[in-house]
């Protein structure tokens, strides 16, 4: 009973403002001129009006928003693309001033060493079960590489030594691995010892100069470098030298070094497949076997890697065993050949014979001072 009550006043209510509002439709349209059909559309459309023009404002508005934000995600986009070339442009100039370094570099060793002859190769891989070992690079017997050349950066600092090559690649062997073994001296003092890498407990391996006197005077950051031999040219410099003591037989001292070549920053390497290194001949009077005199002398080449492995076993092992048939064929000229031998060996190598070529070579300096 009372909602019913309620809705008719309420309907009541909606009526007399209708009423309210077309009267004062009118009386406003009378005053102003305008019909009264405009005046009471204007009246109640107003409304309607001013909410279509708020919605058509923020639809504008939002309209804008996504317009700029599209337009503002396009520029960032742009602007993405824009830093990534800039940053590869970068990269590629820093590579080319490394690049340049390390060959400006490369044509001041080269001044220095005229003799030699290089080729340059990138790193391709580490060795994934000893890292600072062993490295691959991409050239090989293409590039007229072999076993037993040695691998020096821009510096001529020595990384090490090519122990495998195919093809197109090529297995070095760094210094720090113990199954390198180089002659080297102390550049301030000249002493002279073996530079190998020893692996630690841990797991580490460390650079190791053995084979000192006891009494040589080592100093830290004294330079060591190679003596020259087939294998590593003469003064290229291997490390730094850090620590010295007595070794584990009391009687020679060893000296740990700070290798001069950063393995942890190597991108490329230089391989010397010449430097002109020539074995020299020994002088018939300085040669204990005179062949076809005192015996024979089998010729043999050997692999240029450190262990003088023929590079033609079976013809090495063919041509000894004919010079050993040679003699065992004739036991009375063998008997005079090791007559001859042990005469040889007398007059020319006794500490007599030592003694007198020393005595004449003082005589030789001192008549040349006159």
């Amino acid at each position: 009973m009372k909602k019913n009550f309620w809705s008719g006043r309420m309907k009541t209510i909606l009526i007399a403002a209708l009423v309210v509002a077309i009267l004062a439709a009118v009386v406003l349209g009378l005053s102003s001129g305008a019909s009264f059909f405009e005046n009471v559309t204007g009246s109640i459309l107003s409304p309607v009006r001013s909410a279509v023009a708020a919605i058509d404002r923020q639809f504008e508005k939002y309209y804008n928003y996504l317009f700029q934000y599209a337009k503002l995600e396009a520029d960032n986009a742009a602007l993405q693309s824009q830093i990534l070339s800039m940053e590869e442009d970068i990269r590629t100039v820093e590579e080319l001033q490394r690049e340049n370094e390390r060959y400006k570099a490369l044509l001041q060793l080269s001044e220095s060493h005229e003799d030699y002859s290089y080729v340059a190769s990138y790193i391709t891989s580490w060795d994934a079960s000893d890292y600072k070992s062993a490295f691959t690079i991409g050239k090989g017997t293409n590039y007229g590489l072999e076993e037993g050349m040695c691998a020096i950066t821009e510096n001529g600092q020595v990384v090490g030594l090519i122990t495998e090559v195919g093809f197109n690649w090529a297995t070095v062997t760094t210094i720090m691995d113990s199954s390198l073994e180089i002659s080297a001296s102390i550049a301030s003092s000249g002493y002279n010892g073996v530079v190998q890498g020893t692996f630690l407990q841990d797991g580490t391996s460390i650079l190791r100069m053995n084979y000192l006197l006891t009494d040589a005077v080592i100093k830290n950051q004294d330079q060591v470098v190679t003596t020259g031999s087939t294998l590593y040219p003469r003064g290229l410099l291997l490390g730094y030298i850090t620590n010295a003591s007595l070794d584990e037989t009391g009687v020679a001292k060893y000296a740990t070094l700070d290798p001069s070549c950063d393995l942890g920053t190597l991108e490329q390497v230089f391989i010397i497949t010449n430097y002109g290194y020539t074995v020299p001949e020994k002088r018939a009077d300085e040669t204990v076997v005179v062949d076809g005199e005192t015996g024979y002398l089998v010729p043999v080449d050997q692999l240029h890697d450190g262990t003088g492995t023929p590079t033609n076993p079976d013809k090495f092992v063919h041509d000894m065993a004919d010079a050993i048939n040679r003699i065992m064929a004739d036991p009375e000229k063998a008997k005079r050949r090791g007559q001859a031998g042990y005469e040889r060996a007398r007059d020319h190598f006794s500490w007599e014979s030592i003694a007198d070529k020393t005595v004449k070579v003082y005589e030789d300096v001192l008549a040349e001072r006159k």
